[in-house]
Order: C-alpha cells, then structure tokens, then sequence
C-alpha cells in the first residue's frame, strides 16, 4: 500500500509539472524552436530512442558515473576511517580539506582536461572529486561519534585490527556513512553533466551541448528530462541497497 501511495505521489507530481509546462508553453510568445512544448520534447525523445543516440549517450554516462563514484566513495570511506581512529592526525589534514571542499569541481576543469586531454577520463575526476568531500568528511564524523561503549565490549572480547574496524566500527559508523554517501549521489551525477559539458564528446551532458548548438530545444529539454529520471533511478537504488545492508547488519526492518 505504502508503494502504491508513493508511486502515486510520483505520478501526480510529473503531472503537475508537465500541465505547468504546457501551460507556459500556451501563454508565451516564444518560438517553440526555443520553448518547445511537452508534445514536442516527446517527440524528441522518441527520435533519440530511434536514432540510437539515447541509449548511446545513457551507457556512456553511467560508464563514467560508475568509475567515478564508486572509486570516489571507496577511498573516501577508507581513509575516513583511518582519519577518524587518528583524530590527532586530522587536526592537520581538516583544514586543507575545508579550503578544497567550496571548491567547485567544475574549477578545477582547465588543469583536469591539460593532464588528461578530453574524453571519458575528466568526466570521471570530476564525479570524483564531487563525491569525495561529503563521503570522507560524514565517515570521519561518524567513527568520531561512535559510542566508546562499542570499543570497550570490543576490546573485553579481545577484537583487535584490521576486524574492530570491519567488524564493530564500519557497521556502528554506517548509518551517518549511508547519509554521505547519499549526499555525494546526487552532487556527483550534478557535476557528471557539467563535465561532460566542457571534457568530453559523448554522453548525456555533451548531447545538451550538441542540442544547443543546433538550436534543437526539444532534444536538450528530452535530454534534461532523462537525466531527471536516471537521477531518480539512481537515488531509489542506493536506498535500496543502503537498506538490505542494514538489514544484514541488524540495523532494518
């Protein structure tokens, strides 16, 4: 029921939005090669799906999405749990972090594209990047806010490294871990499409570019679209997978 309910909220929702749009679309003064209508960005996509492009540019993205937020999160939570055991140690490296962290990634885009030329390789530091600073710095806060009790019981059972880490610290850690890494979902597949804007020749954000420039408003609005719903895709799949590893753990319904 509670399923039913949300995909109904869902519907009702694009709904909405879609009779906003149209009705936009009806009161401006416009040229719809500029401000296409629902019907027409429909069109669009149904062109793409024909053509190949779509799907194309969609593998081609995810392909990047998944080598940079995976490597991203990986070595985030790594070395946030090690700088979380050594607090000492993160009073010197917290202050390079929280002058790098407002940094937009996008930035850094001149020098990424001078040492790795375009293609799929800056598209991938930049989701890197973008994951990076949320995942590491929720991990360090999570291993410092655990319950000293945890340690105490380990330590009483003679549970030493690397397994108190695996074993008591990581699972006790995860829940505000789990809160990084959904925040880096998001500001990773955000940076995906502006650096496949600028670095590289293919996928979802270089195809926006190629809308634009051929003055195809219907394609780039299509685009814009899909990019929203594998968005939404991705969100629900890390819940999902964030719950069964709860589950497993004790920590879920």
């Amino acid at each position: 029921m509670k399923k039913l309910l949300a995909l109904k909220n869902v519907v009702i929702s694009i709904a909405i939005l879609i009779i906003i749009w149209q009705i936009l679309f009806t009161v401006s003064n416009y040229d719809a090669a500029l401000f296409p209508s629902p019907k027409m960005a429909l069109d669009a996509l149904v062109e793409m799906i024909e053509n190949g492009k779509l799907f194309e540019n969609i593998s081609t993205s995810m392909y990047r999405f998944a080598a940079g937020y995976l490597t991203s999160v990986t070595v985030a939570v790594l070395l946030g749990l090690i700088l979380g055991r050594l607090p000492k140690v993160f009073q010197y490296v917290n202050p390079a972090l929280q002058l790098l962290r407002p940094i937009s990634p996008t930035a850094w885009m001149p020098f990424i594209v001078l040492l790795f030329g375009i293609g799929d390789v800056p598209a991938v530091v930049i989701i890197f990047i973008a994951a990076f600073f949320p995942v590491l710095l929720s991990t360090v806060a999570a291993v410092g806010n655990i319950d000293p009790i945890y340690l105490k019981v380990s330590k009483n059972f003679g549970i030493s490294q690397p397994a108190l880490t695996w074993k008591v610290i990581f699972p006790a850690a995860f829940p505000q871990i789990a809160n990084g890494i959904h925040l880096a979902l998001g500001t990773a597949w955000i940076f995906l499409v502006a650096g496949e804007m600028v670095g590289a020749q293919s996928g979802l954000g270089y195809q926006i570019i190629d809308a634009r420039n051929n003055i195809r408003a219907d394609i780039l609005l299509a685009t814009i679209l899909v990019i929203g719903i594998i968005g939404i895709l991705l969100d629900g799949l890390l819940k999902l997978i964030e719950k069964l590893i709860l589950k497993s753990w004790g920590g879920a319904d």
